[in-house]
Parts: structure tokens; C-alpha cells; sequence
């Protein structure tokens, strides 16, 4: 009889014992799923802060090089495509990243056109507010970049918590699924060509 209450015991502190990992791994898991969300939120953030610093910057540039106007239809353009491509951190998936990344990219191949563009008009250079929004937009290249980093750490992180064992059987239990990485773009592996 004695045995049979130690058995039982056993069996129930087993069960304690599992369901308490459980709800710590699901718990753990809620909160990287949230942390990635949030992160994601300060990418879409810094790439509309991007996006808001563009019509500035066309229009100063438009009032002191009007014939290049085939560069500033290139920029209009490519803003125009990457403000469709949008993404939530519900969908959040390999290839919609993908379609999000080649529209920011193609923006940004734009707009390194039109810099270089100014470079041609040395009163746009000097004009205050031409410097002013391309130190904005500088800056915000830069935060960017931080901020797809941060967004990177944090899905590496929950990527790996639900792999490993034993949180990868709860992952599965409750659908827990891999988060997508921003990839290098086509063509980073080679380093561009400088001639002087």
C-alpha cells in the first residue's frame, strides 16, 4: 500500500514538475515572440522616418537640378513602391521579408543616385538644407542599420530557446515557429570597384 502512495506521489511530482516547465518555456517564449514584434516596430519605424526625409530632399534638390529630372522620377518612384511593400510582425515570413528587403533596397540604390547626383551642383552642396537633410538621412541609413540588427539579435535568440530541447516539444505543442533573418542583399559579396 505504502508503495503504491509513493508511486503516485512520484508520478504527480513528475507532473508538477513538467507543467511548471511548461508554462516557464511558453511564458519565455510569449515574451521572445513580443520582443521580436517590438524590434520589428523600430525597423518599420526608422525605414518611414526614411521615407518621410524623401520628399524634402527631392524637392531641394529639384529647385537646383531640374534637368535631372529621369534621378528624381527614379526616387519618387522607388519611395512609392517601398511605402506598398509593407510588413506586420504577423506575417513575418522568409519571403515577405524578402519583397520587403528588395523594395527598401531599390529605394536605397535611388537615393545614393540622387546624392550623387548633388555632387555635380556645388550650390546644392552648400544650399543649408540640402546638408541638413542629408545628415537626416545619413543618420537615419545609420539607424537603420542598428535597428535591423537589434531586430536580428532578438529573433536569434528566440529561434534558438525553441530549438533546444525540451522547449522545442513545447514549441511545437503550442506553434511556435521560426522567425525569418534580414538576408544580405544580392551582390554584397563582392566589393564594389573604385576607379579615380
Amino acid at each position: 500500500m505504502k508503495k503504491g502512495y509513493i508511486v503516485a506521489g512520484v508520478i504527480l511530482l513528475v507532473i508538477i514538475v513538467l507543467a511548471v516547465m511548461g508554462v516557464g518555456t511558453y511564458n519565455s517564449m510569449v515574451a521572445g515572440e513580443e520582443t521580436i514584434e517590438s524590434e520589428w516596430a523600430k525597423v518599420e519605424a526608422q525605414y518611414q522616418r526614411r521615407n518621410d526625409l524623401i520628399p524634402n530632399l527631392v524637392s531641394t534638390v529639384k529647385g537646383y537640378a531640374a534637368h535631372e529630372q529621369s534621378t528624381l522620377e527614379a526616387v519618387v518612384s522607388a519611395r512609392a513602391k517601398a511605402t506598398q511593400v509593407t510588413l506586420s510582425a504577423d506575417n513575418l515570413t522568409p519571403e515577405n521579408l524578402e519583397a520587403f528587403q528588395a523594395a527598401q533596397g531599390e529605394l536605397s540604390g535611388a537615393l545614393s543616385r540622387l546624392l550623387a547626383v548633388a555632387e555635380n551642383y556645388p550650390d546644392l552642396k552648400a544650399n543649408e538644407n540640402f546638408r541638413d537633410l542629408q545628415a537626416q538621412l545619413e543618420g537615419t541609413e545609420n539607424r537603420i542599420a542598428v535597428a535591423r540588427t537589434r531586430y536580428s539579435d532578438a529573433v536569434k535568440s528566440y529561434n534558438v530557446m525553441i530549438r533546444r530541447f525540451p522547449a522545442s516539444i513545447f514549441a511545437s505543442v503550442f506553434g511556435f515557429e521560426k522567425k525569418p533573418q534580414f538576408a544580405a542583399a544580392e551582390g554584397a559579396e563582392v566589393a564594389p570597384v573604385v576607379n579615380f
